[in-house]
């Protein structure tokens, strides 16, 4: 059965985690315990190990992502689970290095305003 690798909490504060480096690629076999890539956190640099033994299946997150907490960086099974493994579509949001511009009310506008009601009424 696969197993899901995520980002672990790195600190108490920390809330996601830049991948450095992937010390491993798809297909190849990796053991318990053994580094997996290396996470940059504002307060830490470190490894982060395979949470179990099998085949790396597939990476979820690339170098330079930046992954929330929680969110899915890769699948560990065994070679016959190639087929079950989930797609390579992060399954957590991944949050962008730059962030993306907000859209603003006017942007939303139509954009030409439209014709104001007259204040006093019209004498009949």
């Amino acid at each position: 059965m696969p197993v899901t690798v995520t980002m672990p909490q790195l600190g108490e504060s920390v809330t996601e985690g830049t991948i450095t480096r992937w010390l491993k690629a798809v297909g190849d076999t990796v053991a318990a315990d053994e580094p997996l890539l290396e996470v940059s956190t504002d307060k830490v640099d470190t490894e982060i190990p395979a949470p179990a033994s099998g085949v790396l299946l597939s990476i979820d997150a690339t170098e330079d992502d930046t992954v929330e907490v929680g969110g899915v960086l890769a699948v560990i099974g065994e070679p016959d689970d190639a087929a079950a493994a989930p797609s390579s579509e992060p399954s957590e949001p991944v949050v962008a290095d730059t962030p993306a511009e907000p859209t603003t009310q006017a942007e939303a506008a139509p954009s030409e305003p439209a014709t104001p009601e007259p204040a006093t009424p019209e004498p009949a």
